[in-house]
């Protein structure tokens, strides 16, 4: 028997000679060489290695007894999260939020603990809705709120939905009566609107200023705004009259008057516009920044293209959750019974189209024990019939998105898609049928199972047609289970035809 430790080492010694006797370097790379922060990938296996070292070393120093035993596992201890901290500290608070989403919650935690008193605030704002809520529910409401005095007025505005209220309001109550008024606006709010992104942090300038008013306040203000391409421009009642660009504050003389220089082709928006239709304005405009008006012309704030791309990011993952029938986002690693709900009700929705499409084929049984070749075929025809509706689909949400659809031109896409279908029905269509009759010799079942594809590939756009629009015109998501319900029906009456004309035409 092989001893693995014999010796006692004293405490000033112990920890180092852990780390040189362990039978393996986990990482057996430098971690803090810059040719090793290239990619995500590999700073989260990085923070993997370190946390899953700091076990090991610590599970190795409860082994050796001594004593000295609780100095020597502090000293330990304060070592391996020392290094794990470092590798943190050197990474950006995007990319922090990145790894921890991609740990265990236990994992995630230890991270969180470790960087929450120097950053806390920030990591919470990059967090995914999911990971946050986790976050919240297991931090102390002390914590939580030493990590919400790093955040201004329009962060708190932001994070404001997954903060308990009684935290909120205690921060709320900490700032100054302005900043409280402007996140108290906010709040009226929902998350769709406009109103909950904008920002109040910008550059202003009055009408009857100068572009040297402008340049002398820049120069005594600690920082310029992120994202600052425009100067908006107001009267002296705070009404919105249009902006001048950074570029004229450099090109023209000082002594020259705002509002010779004032421009008012800029888009605005008002504060309860939809937020996904503004983002896409945003994209569509080429814009960085853009102001906030309200119905009275009082300019409340700006909305930039950081928050825009927090828009559109989030709208494109809840499209493609909703589509696979997953109810809004969820944790990669939440516990099992979180993730259960989440899925159950379009799990449910499928295994009831599963029984009637089971229930379609046991009608035509006696058709399938004389005939065993279409048991074979049928799930060409479900395969590439659901495969056409999600096309469908997909295409339809996303122009609903985007909205290119209207009722002038419906009536010219549902022809269009038809159309489609039933070309795809008989090109492939005809390979399936050539297929059949190249295997099993049978002329009829061809024809058969040829007709069946064209058939079930023009119910397949129908479905993929209707379902998102009658979501839409229902005032819900498009995408909401629209892949799930299309696969379902088209799979169900797909068998109904293709069985339903073998039993006419082959028996």
């Amino acid at each position: 028997m092989t001893v693995l430790f014999p010796i006692t080492l004293t405490p000033p010694e112990y920890p180092g000679d852990i780390v040189s006797l362990l039978p393996f370097t986990p990482l057996g790379i430098d971690l803090m060489t810059d040719k090793n922060l290239t990619s995500l990938a590999r700073k989260l296996y990085d923070v993997k290695e370190l946390i899953s070292r700091e076990e090991l070393v610590l599970n190795l120093s409860r082994r050796q007894h001594g004593p000295r035993q609780a100095v020597v596992e502090a000293v330990t201890r304060r070592q391996e999260l020392s290094k794990l901290n470092s590798y943190l500290n050197r990474l950006h608070t995007a990319d922090v939020a990145h790894i921890m989403e991609g740990l265990p919650i236990d994992q995630r935690l230890h991270i969180w603990e470790l960087q929450r008193a120097e950053r806390g605030g920030e990591l919470l704002l990059e967090l995914s809705d999911a990971v946050l809520e986790s976050i919240v529910q297991e931090t102390a409401d002390s914590s939580l709120s030493e990590a919400l005095c790093q955040l201004d007025a329009d962060d708190l505005s932001y994070l404001s939905e997954f903060i308990p209220e009684a935290i909120l309001a205690e921060r709320l109550a900490a700032l100054p009566d302005d900043e409280q008024n402007w996140v108290n606006t906010t709040l009226r709010y929902n998350s769709e609107q406009v109103g909950s992104h904008i920002s109040r942090d910008m550059v202003l300038a009055k009408i009857d200023e100068t572009i040297d008013d402008i340049l002398q306040r820049l120069r005594n203000s600690s920082e310029l705004p992120d994202h600052t391409d425009l100067i908006f421009v107001t009267t002296r009642q705070g009404d919105y009259t249009g902006y001048i660009t950074t570029q004229t504050l450099l090109i023209h003389p000082p002594s020259s008057q705002i509002a010779d220089h004032i421009q008012t082709n800029l888009i605005h928006f008002a504060p309860d516009d939809d937020a996904v239709k503004t983002a896409l304005a945003f994209e569509r405009y080429d814009l960085i920044s853009a102001p906030v008006v309200n119905e009275r012309g009082r300019l409340l704030g700006r909305l930039t293209v950081d928050v825009v791309m927090d828009i559109l990011r989030n709208d494109s993952t809840e499209d493609a959750l909703n589509s696979a029938g997953l109810k809004g986002e969820e944790d990669l690693f939440a516990p099992i019974w979180d993730s259960a709900k989440n899925r159950w009700v379009w799990l449910t929705l499928s295994l009831l189209t599963a029984f009637l499409a089971s229930r379609v084929i046991g009608l035509f049984e006696q058709t399938i024990v004389k005939l065993v070749a279409l048991a074979a075929l049928m799930p060409i025809v479900a395969a590439i019939g659901g495969n056409t509706g999600n096309q469908t689909t997909t295409l339809v949400v996303r122009a609903l998105a985007l909205e290119q659809i209207n009722r002038n031109n419906l009536n010219h896409l549902i022809r269009k898609e038809l159309g489609l279908s039933l070309l795809n029905g008989i090109f492939w269509g005809g390979i399936v049928g050539l297929f059949a009759y190249i295997v099993y010799g049978d002329l009829e079942l061809a024809q058969v199972i040829t007709l069946a594809m064209m058939l079930t590939l023009l119910l397949a756009a129908i479905f993929g047609l209707s379902i998102p629009l009658s979501l839409y015109y229902l005032k819900r998501d498009p995408a909401l289970g629209s892949s799930v319900l299309v696969t379902a029906l088209t799979d169900s009456i797909g068998f109904f035809i293709f069985l339903g004309l073998a039993t006419l035409f082959l028996l």
